[in-house]
Parts: C-alpha cells; structure tokens; sequence
C-alpha cells in the first residue's frame, strides 16, 4: 500500500502542520504503508500552471510533472496537511492541484458525465486555523470541508473523505497540541 502525505507549510519546520505531517509519516509506515512525503515549500514546487502546460495533451505531459502525475495514481491514501489561510489552502497547494490532479489522469468529463479515475482510494485532510471551529462553521460555512470533501476528491472518485480541522491554534496550549496530535493519529488509523 501506497501513501502520499502531501505538506504546504511556509515554514521550514517547527509547525503544528510538520508536527502532523511527522505523526503520520510514522503512523503510516508502522502500518506498513510505502510513505511519500511532498513538502511543497521545502521542495519549491512551482505552483504556475502556465498556458502551454495546460495544452499538453496527455501523451505529452512529461518530466516531473508526469513522475508527479504518476505517483497520484499511484496512491491508495491521501493525507493533505496545510494551514487555512483566507478559506482557502496556500497558494503552493493550489497550484499543486491544477497541475496534479488533471484531467484525463484523474478525471474526465464525457457525454455521460465525469469519470472519476481514483476511486477506491482514500483521504484524509488536516487543516489548521485560528479561527475558532464553530465560527468557521456558523460563520464561513466551512470552505474547506466543501473543497476537499465534494471539489477536489468526490470529483476524481475519493468518497472516503475525512477531514479534521485543528483550532484554534493561536490559543491553544502545548498539552492541548499533543492533544490534537493523538486525536488526528487516531483519525488516521481509522482508514487503514
């Protein structure tokens, strides 16, 4: 079995976000997961989908882009890490979905309706914030339970979907951290 944990923290290290993205390296390879882990900043991972790019047909995409592709479809488990900034991931993480979760790789559209090319596959979602959970939800509707859960992953055939936000982090205490590190631990190990 294959993971992907896939990371976009502008830190370097130190982050809440690498403390998750450590305890699910570890989780997953005591379960006896092969663990890829993508630290989009540390990696510099350019999130410009440019126009030329865009035009490639799939024949055509090549390089890092295609070993990137490939390691996608590759993948049984999906563990996305990254801070809510806006309602939103980064901009680095972003740009890693317009370019790696493409169309004709991991999706399709036909007269039929889309073709979900990853399904039976699974996701699992850490966001962190400083906005209190239920001000996220009462107020901002929470966006990012919408991207991952029905935007990004329902449509390329993920339907085992688990999100787990972390907040407020601004306020929180170590203990209550290490808290929130067996509890998303404990989520993690619910989808294998």
């Amino acid at each position: 079995m294959k993971a992907l944990i896939v990371l976009a923290n502008e830190k370097k290290e130190g982050s809440f976000c690498h403390a998750l993205a450590d305890m699910a390296k570890r989780t997953l390879r005591d379960a006896g997961y092969e663990v890829i882990l993508r630290d989009l900043y540390a990696e510099h991972f350019d999130p410009i989908l440019t126009h030329e790019e865009l035009s490639l047909s799939g024949d055509e995409v090549s390089g890092e882009l295609r070993a990137e592709i490939e390691q996608i479809l590759a993948t049984d488990l999906f563990v996305v890490i990254h801070p809510n900034w806006w309602g939103m991931p980064p901009a680095i993480l972003k740009g890693w979905i317009d370019r790696c979760i493409r169309q004709g790789f991991c999706y399709a559209f036909t007269a039929d309706g889309p073709v979900r090319m990853l399904e039976g596959r699974k996701a699992i979602v850490f966001t962190t914030g400083n906005t209190p959970q239920e001000i996220e939800v009462s107020v901002n509707h929470d966006p990012l339970d919408n991207l991952w859960k029905n935007i990004v992953f329902k449509t390329v055939g993920i339907d085992d979907c688990v999100r787990m936000n972390i907040a407020s982090l601004i306020m929180s205490t170590p203990q209550q951290r290490e808290q929130w590190l067996l509890e998303a631990k404990a989520e993690l190990e619910k989808l294998l």
